[in-house]
This record gives structure tokens, C-alpha cells and sequence, in this order.
């Protein structure tokens, strides 16, 4: 997909899309174990390792959800249920509102993490999931919002942030294609002009055969925005993958250690695995290049070990050249081997030693057309 208005956006200093470097964002989540002092290191690690961007989650448990109790009808049982965690997930047990308890970033951090991460020339968005997030993160100047993959299909929320002019990055997770062609009509309506959906696989973590990469291709061309890949298999083979298949932005969480408790922690990068991840990463967008046919200048030594017609055995004046006589061998210093059929059966010019690269001067009887394709 060639570079354009329509599929590029631009976050504070980066312009994002095709034939750019990719965005590399960390994700903070919940792991900073509700301590500051922890937070403020991870954006110092994410710096470290090479990201781009810190990402926040802008919520409460009350904003996100509500708690189980929170029924109408206190004889019934089955409200609680429906805010319960279940189906093989980490978090299993648990209620919505209790994890959401333990993970959620403090508001009043998030302006001075904003500080922390500019001074170290880092980017800081958020993760908005309810109107009075946006309208916080309106305060913060934030560069662009982000919709989370379960709130795709809050077409409210993603108006709001819309209207905002901001940049707009959608995770896609879950999401039919109808959903998404939704989600960025409404977007669109709404005053959104940069837009960049992110390929989600919402379980965690996510087993690389359900990363369906291929698809990024088809978002990119079926809505003309750039790509990325919002992260949650362990490792970094997927992210690199999807670089090489054109995303532009890799989101990824970030950790000090696998170990620490909470409820990211167990399918987030460390920061030696970021760091490499990021290497991997920078590599490969190199290793993309452009379009090119013909030697490149680290190839062009080696012009010089391709084939070429050589005489391989002595050949006297008059002599008829023959395969036992003429063959096509390293290196490039004789004929082009398409000349073969013409040179065989022709006599000698001149007498030729062994070891000696053919040239149409020891042809006697030379085809002129022959000699002007050499």
C-alpha cells in the first residue's frame, strides 16, 4: 500500500504509516502494582528498551463496571453472576470490579507519568473507557486517544473521542468486520480524519495461531488507514511478524518482572525481551526496504562470481569450439552463458589457452545481432 493522507496519522513528533518507522508502544496496564515509585520506573525501562510511547488505561472500577452487589433485586443471585470472571481466563474466580480494583492507574498519577515520559522524549496516550476519561485525558493534552478492543463497540464513546480532532487508534479484537466498519464510520462522522485500527487477539495470553496476521493486510486495504498490531502473545515473534506484513504500530505490555504479582504480568515483555524486541523490530522494517530489482551496493562484489563463458581447454586458430572446449563457469568475465548455442560449433579466431574468459573478438564467424546483446 503506497503512503498517502488518508492512510498516515501523527502522534506528537511521529508521523505513523507505511514507509515510517514503527511506533513501539509499552503498555503499563496494571503492572505497577498500584505503587507510583514502580510506575515511574517502568516509563524509565520502556525508555530503556526503545519504545516509543507509554500507554495508560484510564479508568476506575466504578467507571469500568460496577460491583457485583449492585442490584436491583437483592434476592437474586444472578446479577452477581453476570460480573463474574469465567472461562479459562487468568482471572477466573474473580469479579469484574475486583480486578479492575487492583489494576486501574490512579487518575492523579497520570498527568506526572505524562511528565516523567516527555522529559525522557517519550510519547504518553491512555486508553479512555468512559466519557469522563476522555474529558481527562482532554486535560492532559494527550496526542491521541485510543479505544480499547472491548469498547469497539461503544459508538458513543468513540464519537466523543472523535470530536475531539485527535488522532484516533481503534483495537479491533473481537470485532466482526461489520463491527469495525462501524466503529470508523461513526468516527468518521463524527470528525475523526486520522484513524489507525490495531489487529487485537483478545485473550491472554493469546496463542500465536489465533494472531491471524494476515488480516492487518486486509484492514489496511479494505479501509485505507495504517495498521498495527496490539499484542498479547508471549514473546516477540508475532510483533515482528506483523511488521514484515505492514503494521506500522506494535503495542505491547511492559513489565519489570513476569514474577511481580498482578494481573498483567504473566503475558508481558520484560524489559531485556522489550529491548530485544524492539532490535528485532528496527531489523526488520530495514530488511523491508523498497521495491528493487539489480545488484544493491553491498552485492555488487559479487557481480563479479556469477557465470560467464570460459574456454577450458586449449583451443588453436580454426579450432571449432565445442562443450568439452566452452563451458559456463564462475567467474563473470567472459560472455553471458545465453551466448552458449550461438558460440558452439564456430571456429576459433585465434589461438585461446585454457583458463581464458571468451570474448566475440575469438570468434571468427560472430553473429553481428550476437554481439549486440553481449
Amino acid at each position: 500500500m503506497k503512503p498517502n493522507a488518508a492512510n498516515s496519522i501523527r502522534i506528537g513528533e511521529h508521523a505513523i504509516g507505511p514507509g515510517q518507522p514503527v511506533f513501539v508502544v509499552a503498555e503499563l496496564s496494571g503492572n505497577h502494582g498500584q505503587s507510583f515509585d514502580t510506575a515511574v520506573k517502568l516509563v524509565n525501562l520502556a525508555k530503556e528498551a526503545g519504545a516509543d510511547a507509554i500507554k495508560l488505561q484510564t479508568y476506575t472500577a466504578d467507571t469500568i463496571t460496577i460491583p457485583s452487589g449492585s442490584r436491583p433485586e437483592p434476592r437474586s443471585d444472578s446479577h452477581s453472576d453476570w460480573f463474574k470472571i469465567e472461562g479459562g481466563t487468568l482471572w477466573d474466580g474473580r469479579t469484574l470490579h475486583e480486578l479492575y480494583q487492583e489494576s486501574f492507574t490512579p487518575w492523579e498519577w497520570q498527568p506526572k507519568l505524562q511528565i516523567v515520559a516527555r522529559e525522557l522524549g517519550l510519547e504518553l496516550f491512555a486508553s479512555a473507557f468512559d466519557p469522563t476519561a476522555v474529558d481527562f485525558l482532554e486535560q492532559m493534552h494527550v496526542p491521541v486517544h485510543k479505544i480499547a478492543s472491548p469498547e469497539l463497540v461503544d459508538i458513543p464513546l468513540i464519537e466523543k473521542m472523535a470530536r475531539t480532532g485527535k488522532p484516533l487508534i481503534l483495537s479491533t479484537g473481537m470485532a466482526s468486520l461489520v463491527e469495525i466498519e462501524e466503529a470508523v464510520a461513526a468516527a468518521r462522522k463524527a470528525g475523526a480524519t486520522q484513524i489507525c485500527l490495531l489487529k487485537c487477539t483478545s485473550s491472554y495470553p493469546a496463542p500465536p495461531e489465533h494472531a491471524n496476521l494476515l488480516t492487518l493486510v486486509d484492514l489496511a486495504t479494505h479501509f485505507q488507514v495504517p495498521v498495527g498490531l496490539s499484542d498479547h502473545t508471549l514473546g516477540c515473534e508475532t510483533a515482528i511478524a506483523a511488521v514484515a506484513l505492514g503494521a506500522c504500530i506494535v503495542e505491547k505490555h511492559f513489565t519489570a518482572s513476569r514474577s511481580a504479582p498482578g494481573p498483567d504480568s504473566a503475558f508481558s515483555l520484560e524489559s531485556d525481551e522489550f529491548r530485544d524486541m524492539v532490535h528485532a523490530i528496527r531489523n526488520a522494517e530495514r530488511s523491508l526496504g523498497s521495491i528493487h530489482y539489480g545488484a544493491t551496493p553491498s552485492e555488487l562484489p559479487m557481480l563479479k562470481f556469477r557465470r560467464s563463458l570460459f574456454v577450458v581447454s586449449d583451443v588453436k586458430a580454426g579450432e571449432t569450439f565445442t562443450e568439452k572446449n566452452v563451458r559456463s563457469i564462475r567467474p563473470a568475465h567472459g560472455l553471458h552463458p545465453r551466448h552458449l548455442p550461438e558460440v558452439l560449433g564456430r571456429k576459433a579466431a585465434c589461438e585461446v589457452r585454457r583458463g581464458t574468459p571468451l570474448k566475440w573478438e575469438m570468434v571468427a564467424d560472430a553473429p553481428a545481432s550476437a554481439r549486440e546483446i553481449a
